[in-house]
């Protein structure tokens, strides 16, 4: 079996990955806040974290991944306030939306996708053993964690007590014992969402949703908690409080993952500079590949500067293994061994290493090259290009095949029609021996990113 090593934020060094069953790796991962479209920030931890699943799928005999949706909560509540569309319209609209863009990027749906309004009931049992166990407190229709009780609070994120209190950018209401101390429920206006509860009618906390629901599905202690470096403080390090004060001081989770912050062009993403992006609005421009490429040629834990021009690489470097698993399967046979087929090593040992994508992308190149050197194309694929398929496999690649990458993708305005026209066009200049008429067929295409080959078996063409 593989050795995989992650670096983990809690103990601040990279270690063995030991889970606590070998038979069975559970992990959880933060999901959406459903009341707009995904942007590009979202979808980093969605394809690093499907990365991850891929990996543990192919090492352990079973993985359970749960990735939450966050169905009720104050931004929801203000969008519905601001537009007059029902909560549940909204929130099915946006979860909707949000399954189509991860699906064309290529994740994997998780096991299990809990919703945060079909766990109240949960919510409200954890919260009421805080209060007994007087980690809790009630307060003006409030219950708040008393943060002070427990000794440990901070050990996710390293802060002192008082970055924490500066951190937490919460109103220092008159009723809190502490300043640091947060909300576990809050009470409901009649026109809010609002669940009964012995503390009245109101609605959880968002820090309580997700230790609610990873206890329900995963159990007291598990393996893997992931999520964006913002989600540290303080979303994680409540999860961490409350999960481990409401099991008597168990342990919440062994390894705490979290991907790097997403900047555009250089800048932090805001619709006010012109650079924040929707995944939907670059899934219009760009082949879904290109980018979920361009999201695993950094490192998950660094910050990715997302610019256009990372976007062309990541399609020319597409283009090079598709070429090359066209040149050298041209029966696409690969595809039909799709799930017999064993990752390269050398890929494999990359992504075992911290998930370190560039270099499993660096040698996927590798393969791809070998495969250039090898012999001419062949009926049956080559070991070069069989490695370069089953490692673009694992980091969710090649979804597509070459024929359909190369007509299929974005950058011509030319129908598939209208270049077919063309080439008959050409052809029958040819046949005319009107040569000059052909090139200038052949240039014009080209003008407008679709190239022409020609073959003993006529002429083929692909976009660039």
């Amino acid at each position: 079996m593989t050795v995989l090593q992650f670096h983990n934020t809690l103990t601040r060094r990279q270690e063995p990955f030991a889970p606590v069953d070998p038979a069975h790796v559970r992990m959880y991962v933060c999901g959406p806040t459903v009341y707009d479209l995904a942007h590009i920030g979202n979808a980093r931890p969605v394809v690093v974290f499907d990365v991850l699943y891929r990996l543990l799928k192919r090492t352990y005999p079973k993985v359970t991944y749960v990735r939450n949706i966050t169905d009720v909560d104050d931004k929801i509540i203000a969008v519905a306030k601001a537009t007059g569309e029902p909560i549940d319209s909204i929130t099915a609209r946006t979860t909707r939306a949000y399954h189509e863009d991860m699906g064309a990027l290529a994740a994997l749906p998780p096991d299990v996708e809990p919703r945060a309004t079909a766990h109240i009931g949960q919510m409200v049992a954890m919260i009421r053993r805080l209060v007994e166990s007087g980690h809790a407190y009630v307060a003006e229709g409030h219950v708040l964690f008393h943060v002070p009780s427990m000794s440990s609070y901070g050990k996710l994120s390293g802060h002192s007590r008082d970055e924490l209190i500066a951190g937490a950018r919460i109103d220092v209401a008159p009723y809190k014992r502490d300043p640091a101390d947060f909300v576990l429920w809050k009470p409901s206006a009649a026109e809010q969402p609002g669940w009964d509860s012995p503390w009245g009618r109101g609605r959880p906390g968002w820090h309580i949703e997700c230790s609610a629901m990873s206890e329900e599905h995963l159990g007291e202690t598990f393996d893997i908690h992931g999520g964006g470096l913002d989600l540290i403080f303080p979303h994680h390090e409540n999860e961490i409080a409350q999960s481990e004060c409401a099991h008597n001081g168990k342990p919440f989770v062994r390894l705490w993952m979290h991907n790097g912050f997403l900047i555009v062009n250089g800048e932090k993403m805001s619709k006010s500079l012109g650079n924040f992006f929707t995944v939907r609005d670059l899934l219009a421009k760009w082949p879904a590949e290109v980018i979920r490429l361009l999201l695993m040629k950094t490192h998950y834990r660094a910050p990715l500067d997302f610019t256009e021009d990372g976007l062309r690489q990541a399609r020319v470097e597409l283009d090079r293994f598709y070429n090359a698993l066209q040149k050298f399967d041209p029966s696409c046979r690969l595809y039909d061994l799709d799930a017999s087929l064993t990752p390269p090593a050398d890929v494999t040992d990359a992504l075992a290493d911290d998930l370190n994508t560039p270099l499993a992308i660096a040698r996927l190149h590798e393969h791809a090259s070998a495969a250039f050197q090898s012999a001419a194309a062949s009926r049956e694929p080559s070991p070069q290009v069989s490695a370069l398929y089953a490692g673009g496999r694992l980091l969710g690649l090649f979804n597509q095949r070459p024929e359909t990458w190369f007509k299929g993708q974005a950058g011509s305005g030319l129908s598939e029609d209208k270049i077919e026209e063309r080439i008959k066009a050409r052809l029958a200049a040819r046949k005319a021996r009107n040569f000059a008429e052909a090139d200038r067929i052949r240039d014009e295409l080209k003008a407008q990113g679709v190239v022409l080959e020609d073959g003993p078996g006529g002429t083929s063409w692909r976009r660039v």
